[in-house]
Order: structure tokens, then C-alpha cells, then sequence
């Protein structure tokens, strides 16, 4: 039986978790499936449409291909999904921003790059599930803390720190955008520049992992890369062939912010992000929860 199971991925050439008893015992099928519904996702959040829902891709993705695989296959599609939106907020945002942000962000994801190398795929997991669950926590809280905050006038000392834990929370999760929000917010941006100046600065964030991602030790003998490349041939492959989705996401959450209200999808999203990290932190036995068994 788990020889059967195992052998979709094998032929695939997809990533089998290690280290874990119950993340990733998916079918073929629901791996596709989950693929399809990562790049709709990117594309519906890149026209501003769902909140968290451009968060819920990574936890998604690895629960179905495992952490590398994941984060190697998304961020391609996440740079096809900024050039969409860069190319409807052209200009409208603040620069000064990124630049602030930009020092830390190299800093931190060249530190995420070394973390990634010594993580293995387990740890991996409860990284990301952490991140996705302090996502979720943050959106409850982040009024407060905001208000709390009061105004924010952004300066490179300021923008340093928010820079790394940028640049280490989106090569961990692609989930640094509580991190932005939490730099951008205080200073009372009205909403165009704010949600321009957001795609401006992951924009850059995106591009300047894509180098970091497609260098492993298996091109360049330096400890601290990961092992294998986290962006090879096989996942390209995948992206490509998901690629004309993003496109079709966008469009999808162009018709969704005209005829209808974000408050509840974002709950809705927001409750799935919190059940797929806490899945990817404890590695529960949903299957046989469910009564399939092994």
C-alpha cells in the first residue's frame, strides 16, 4: 500500500517530505489540484482581492510538494503576479520606502538562504506553519498595535530592521507581508500608495531571492546554500505549466473586488491559513482522523 502511494510522486519527481508521518500523504490528483489553486490564489491577491490569501499559498503548496519544492515552485509565479500588478500601480506608490527597506532586505535573505541550508525539511514545516499562524494572529491584533504605534516617519535605521526580518520571513514563507505592513501602515499612506508602494517593494524582494534560489550546492560548493537548488529544471517546469493561471487569478479578483465584500472571504482565508500552519507545526494524522487509515 505505501509503496503504491509513493510511487505518483516518484514518477512526478515531486518532493516526499522526510521527516514527517502525515504531511504531504497526498494523491497525484489533490497535488495538482492544490498547484491550481496556489497560482489562482497568487493571481487573485496580486489584484488585491482576499487578504490573506496570497498568504495561504506557501502553507498549501508545501503541505502537497514539501517545503523546498514549494517556495522553488511559487516564486516564479509570484514575479509573473507582481508584473500585473506593477504594471496597473506604475508610479503610484512612495519610493523612499524602498529604499529604507532595501539594505535589510539583502542582509535577510541572504540569512534566510543559510537557514534554509541547515533546516531540514521537518523544521521547515513548523517554520512556515509558524509563520502562517503568527499571519493569521497578527491580523487579529495588528489595529491595536498599529494605533499603538502612532505615526511612523520611515528612516533607514527603522527601515534596516524591517528590511532583514523582510527579507528572512519571505525566503522562509514568502510570507513577509505582515512585516511590510507593520513599516508602511503607521505612516497613514492613502490606499493606492500604500497597496503601490506594497508591490514596489516585493517586487524587489521577489527578484532579489530568484539569484539566491536557483543556487544550491549542487552548482556552487558553498556550505551555507541548500543542498539542491531550491529553483531547478523540475520545478520550473511546474511553474511554466501553471504560469497562464496567475493571469486568470487576476482577472478572478478584478470580477471578485466588484461584486463582492472582502470583509468575510478574508475570514474564511484566514481560518484556512490558520488550519493549514497548524497542520504543517504538529503533523496530525488527518487521514486516519478521517478514517482512511494506512
Amino acid at each position: 500500500m505505501s509503496s503504491r502511494r509513493a510511487r505518483p510522486a516518484r514518477q512526478a519527481g515531486l518532493d516526499s517530505p522526510e521527516g514527517s508521518r502525515y504531511t504531504g500523504a497526498v494523491s497525484e490528483p489533490e497535488r495538482i489540484a492544490v498547484a491550481v489553486l496556489a497560482a489562482l490564489f497568487i493571481g487573485v491577491s496580486k489584484a488585491g482581492f482576499g487578504g490573506g490569501l496570497g498568504m495561504l499559498t506557501t502553507p498549501l503548496c508545501v503541505l502537497a510538494f514539501g517545503p523546498r519544492q514549494a517556495i522553488g515552485i511559487l516564486l516564479p509565479l509570484l514575479c509573473l503576479g507582481d508584473a500585473f500588478s506593477l504594471y496597473h500601480y506604475w508610479g503610484k506608490w512612495r519610493k523612499e520606502n524602498l529604499w529604507y527597506l532595501l539594505p535589510g532586505v539583502v542582509i535577510g535573505v541572504l540569512v534566510g538562504v543559510q537557514l534554509i541550508g541547515r533546516f531540514d525539511k521537518r523544521q521547515l514545516n513548523i517554520a512556515i506553519g509558524t509563520l502562517a499562524v503568527l499571519f493569521v494572529l497578527f491580523q487579529l491584533v495588528k489595529t491595536t498595535l498599529l494605533r499603538l504605534e502612532g505615526d511612523l516617519r520611515p528612516n533607514f535605521k527603522v527601515g534596516a530592521a524591517f528590511g532583514i526580518a523582510t527579507g528572512i520571513t519571505s525566503t522562509f514563507a514568502h510570507g513577509a507581508g505582515p512585516v511590510v505592513s507593520m513599516f508602511l501602515i503607521p505612516q497613514n499612506l492613502p490606499k493606492i500608495l500604500f497597496v503601490g508602494t506594497n508591490v514596489l517593494i516585493f517586487t524587489w524582494v521577489n527578484w532579489i531571492k530568484m539569484p539566491f534560489f536557483c543556487l544550491g550546492q549542487d552548482v556552487l560548493p558553498w556550505g551555507w546554500l541548500p543542498k539542491v537548488s531550491l529553483i531547478n529544471a523540475q520545478t520550473l517546469k511546474i511553474s511554466a505549466w501553471l504560469a497562464p493561471l496567475v493571469p486568470v487569478g487576476v482577472w478572478i479578483g478584478v470580477q471578485l473586488n466588484r461584486r463582492f465584500s472582502e470583509k468575510w472571504f478574508s475570514r474564511l482565508i484566514h481560518v484556512f491559513l490558520l488550519l493549514a500552519g497548524l497542520q504543517l507545526i504538529f503533523d496530525f494524522d488527518i487521514a486516519g482522523w478521517l478514517g482512511g487509515g494506512r
